[in-house]
């Protein structure tokens, strides 16, 4: 659901900007402008700004003090939701979700996939047109590159976070497990 809110406010904000000068120079500040969108109804400004009280026009004009806030868009977001959120109000994305794009991979030059852990799943659909194939999927681990067995693409694994494990339990931990 908080996809859906966030989507929503972030749509719309647009047109709140065109509405009020203090709006639109904390939405500037912010760095929260997009394209300009379908003006929505009477009825979304009185319930966004019952939600996001600092987008309501300021009487004095003091646009440096608004500021979206997570907080103000899904009060009860924590963890990787918060981030998430937190990540789509700067205009970023904290999950890269799309699928990794690039040169066919071989021996010497690999397929470079990110991963914020020392190994990841990965989905293999073969080249373009004719080499295209059904997703062959194996585990891809840091230092270990690895050849799809149907057209022979390589892979390698770039870790970009802290590493580990995907699922928590890195190999020194296994004397506390008894």
């Amino acid at each position: 659901m908080w996809k859906r809110a966030t989507s929503v406010l972030l749509h719309h904000r647009s047109a709140l900007t065109h509405r009020s000068p203090a709006i639109a120079g904390a939405a500037a500040a912010a760095g929260l402008l997009r394209a300009p969108s379908p003006s929505p109804s009477p009825l979304f400004f009185s319930t966004l700004g019952n939600i996001l009280p600092e987008l309501r026009p300021d009487p004095a004009g003091d646009a440096a003090q608004a500021r979206t806030r997570v907080e103000d868009v899904m009060p009860i977001a924590t963890g990787l939701e918060r981030e998430e959120i937190a990540a789509e109000l700067q205009g970023k994305k904290r999950f890269d979700m799309d699928a990794p794009v690039g040169p066919f991979g071989t021996k010497e030059a690999p397929a470079v996939i990110q991963s914020y852990y020392n190994k990841r799943i990965v989905g293999c659909p073969g080249g373009e047109g004719e080499d295209e194939h059904d997703v062959v999927w194996f585990w891809l681990e840091k230092g270990k590159p690895h050849e799809c067995p149907v057209c022979t693409q390589y892979f390698s694994l770039e870790v970009i976070g802290e590493g580990g494990d995907p699922d928590g339990h890195d190999d020194d931990d296994d004397h506390h497990h008894h």
